[in-house]
């Protein structure tokens, strides 16, 4: 295979990611690192340097198309940024000094019951709940459009939530993802925001964690321009194609998918922490 078959091959797996991560709010990495050390032989530093610059991608292609439309609470996303971003580089300080593979299997447990709770389905439009007055005092209630008109709706466990989305920012850091399995379950069922809200909301935030670790990965060397380029490409297309069927689909549907992507992350996860792949 020569360089320009790479990069093509690359460049359509990571469309497909990209597509993905902007449709579930994960964020295109939880494929690209797998992708690119499993079917292309990279070594995982440098996939996970590649993976956090096409999480950036991402975030970028598709938070715009989500803000003009209204549904991502960007009051929101950026006080949870603070936590998220301080975790993210926390876990890029530590992450050549503890065992990924114990991490991979505790986090992917954690996502196997995450599958569970996302399969749970719930009124998307549950008014009957107040707001939590740090979120009040904080103006993190919003609104979104729906097919019945613009539908409001309140920000519950904001202390509890802002600890989920440090927790979150430590992965992102030490596995090279967006994480954003995290972000929208800790949105979506902690602070009981509406699922499309949850990850529009989690897509504007994925770049700036990403950004966070990214510039420590950089500063190891474990950012190849060659390779980073065709998966950025790849994942910003995806991106925006993914954000425009988002905001015309069903919300069962996108629980569907994505419960069987993190079912399908979590399974990988608890493989390679155990075989000591990761």
């Amino acid at each position: 295979m020569n360089i320009l078959e790479f990069s093509l091959l690359v460049w359509l797996g990571s469309l497909s990611a990209g597509f993905l991560g902007a449709l579930t709010g994960l964020g295109g990495g939880v494929v690209i690192v797998p992708l690119l050390t499993v079917v292309f032989g990279v070594d995982i530093h440098y996939a996970i340097g590649a993976s956090l610059v096409s999480v950036i991608a991402t975030s970028s292609g598709a938070a715009s198309a989500y803000v003009k439309e209204g549904y991502t609470n960007l009051r929101l996303g950026m006080f949870l940024e603070v936590a998220t971003t301080f975790g993210a580089i926390f876990g890029a300080i530590v992450a050549a000094k503890i065992s990924t593979q114990i991490l991979a299997i505790v986090f992917g447990i954690i996502l196997l019951y995450s599958a569970y709770l996302s399969r749970q389905s719930r009124n998307e439009h549950l008014n009957n709940l107040s707001s939590n007055p740090l979120a009040i005092r904080l103006k993190l209630t919003g609104t979104y459009p729906t097919p019945e008109g613009e539908q409001s709706y309140n920000v519950r466990s904001v202390t509890f939530g802002f600890g989920l989305m440090f927790v979150a920012g430590v992965i992102s850091g030490l596995l090279g993802i967006g994480s954003g399995a995290f972000k929208v379950l800790a949105m979506d069922r902690v602070m009981r925001i509406p699922f499309k809200v949850s990850t529009t909301t989690s897509n504007f935030m994925i770049g700036v964690t990403a950004a966070a670790s990214a510039g420590i990965y950089l500063s190891r060397g474990y950012i190849d321009p060659g390779l980073t380029m065709p998966v950025m490409l790849g994942v910003l297309l995806g991106a925006v194609l993914g954000a425009r069927i988002l905001m015309r689909a069903r919300v069962p549907l996108l629980r569907n998918i994505f419960s069987v992507v993190i079912l399908m992350l979590a399974l990988e996860m608890i493989y390679k922490g155990l075989t000591g792949k990761l």
